[in-house]
């Protein structure tokens, strides 16, 4: 996803860690062998010892990189995870007339703005399901939640590790928002085969994150309609 990290190409070498995720996804020898003997005759396997002949190079200290996630809008909006919560009171004013919504709520004007207790914009809405229940959302919600995994590269240890927590949220009574959209869109039919043998799917399914397909959805904005009333 070479994207997501700002290039428009990336090379990884074969090696024996592509033969191991080879043999993990369930490829017979035969095949894992066939790989192995093209890379090396084409020269596509590793060589630690072969430096290859960039017109610059990088370094990077991982020491240095911390959690963040990306927005509001553009995924190169990038904010430091630990700052997100003041990043948002700054973010949201560009979609929010504070002043406005104050003023529907307070007079005289001198009465303080419609805040949050940590100083982010608030107007309240009273919500209600098809079903006939209510909720209140607010600037912020978040309403879209969503489980994928890249096309090519389903890892099964974050995904086993998402459907463990939807298990142990299940087995303490937890479920999602009712204002939030819950996916389930894994990278290949592998992931929903070792979900189905572990015996994981139903908690998924439990907790709102039901399969709705194989490959990109959420992430490049294929997430589909929010309900009506949210919207």
């Amino acid at each position: 996803m070479s994207p997501e990290f700002g290039s428009t190409a990336a090379i990884f070498p074969i090696d024996d860690e592509t033969l191991k995720y080879l043999r993990l996804t369930g490829r017979s020898d035969q095949q894992v062998a066939l790989v192995e003997a093209y890379a090396k005759a084409q020269g596509l396997w590793l060589d630690p010892q072969a430096e290859p002949d960039f017109s610059e190079k990088l370094e990077l200290d991982l020491s240095t990189v911390v959690p963040s996630i990306a927005g509001p809008k553009r995924p190169q909006d990038r904010i430091v995870l630990a700052n997100a919560a003041e990043q948002f009171k700054t973010d949201v004013l560009n979609y929010v007339d504070v002043v406005d919504e104050a003023g529907k709520e307070s007079f005289p004007a001198s009465d303080s703005p419609a805040v949050t207790p940590n100083g982010a914009p608030s107007n309240p809405v009273t919500v209600t399901a098809p079903d006939g229940s209510t909720y209140e959302i607010d600037h912020g919600a978040v309403t879209v939640a969503a489980i994928t995994s890249c096309t090519n590269t389903s890892n099964p240890y974050v995904m086993v590790a998402a459907a463990l927590v939807a298990k142990k949220a299940v087995e303490k009574g937890l479920t999602r928002k009712p204002w939030v959209k819950t996916t389930l869109a894994p990278g290949s039919k592998v992931v929903t085969d070792y979900f189905d043998k572990a015996g994981l799917t139903p908690y998924l399914d439990k907790v709102g994150f039901n399969l709705v397909g194989y490959g990109c959805t959420t992430c490049i904005g294929n997430s589909g309609p929010l309900p009506e009333e949210v919207s």
